[in-house]
């Protein structure tokens, strides 16, 4: 049976005819007694407080750890996405510059081409009145067709597609041939 401090100091214990004990010193140890128990028994609430609030603090801290497990799930998640979108436009940015690319090269071999066709056209053109106008005789024609080596070589390697592949033929290839 549990007694509180309060029922020890209002405990009487039965006495004698004979005055078995002393009363002075009984009743001073009861109250030693009933001030000792009196701590532990305020020390037990302020643990039971401290234990309620601890348990208190426990269940905030698991919601928060649930929350940050969350919200670091869902930054994973949004960095990934992020690195994903990226990647992607960065492909469409990339494919889209090979393209032009492509584009400025065909545009450039097409007028390369339409300059040598002017060229050796206006060659003839300067042979023809040259002789129209009974001035020096000048090469055959032949040799004023012909491309200096370093010339062709340009003309080579304009061909080239800047990765290297063979240039696809024009429409002035096609309108040449």
């Amino acid at each position: 049976m549990a007694l509180t401090p309060v029922e020890i100091r209002h405990l009487a214990p039965p006495r004698t005819n004979f005055r078995g004990y002393r009363v002075e010193a009984t009743d001073k140890l009861l109250e030693e007694i009933a001030a000792s128990f009196e701590d532990v028994w305020r020390e037990r609430a302020d643990l039971a407080d401290k234990v309620e609030q601890l348990e208190t603090d426990l269940i905030r801290f698991r919601e928060l750890e649930t929350l940050l497990r969350t919200t670091l799930v869902s930054a994973e998640q949004a960095s990934a996405q992020v690195r994903d979108q990226a990647r992607r436009e960065a492909e469409l940015i990339l494919t889209g510059a090979h393209a032009e690319a492509r584009e400025v090269q065909r545009r450039a071999y097409a007028e390369n081409e339409r300059l040598t066709h002017a060229s050796r056209r206006m060659r003839v053109q300067l042979q023809e009145a040259l002789c129209a106008l009974g001035g020096p005789e000048q090469s055959s024609s032949a040799e004023l067709d012909e491309e200096p080596v370093a010339e062709q070589d340009v003309d080579a390697a304009e061909e080239r597609s800047w990765n290297g592949y063979v240039a696809e033929p024009s429409v002035a290839d096609a309108n040449a041939a």
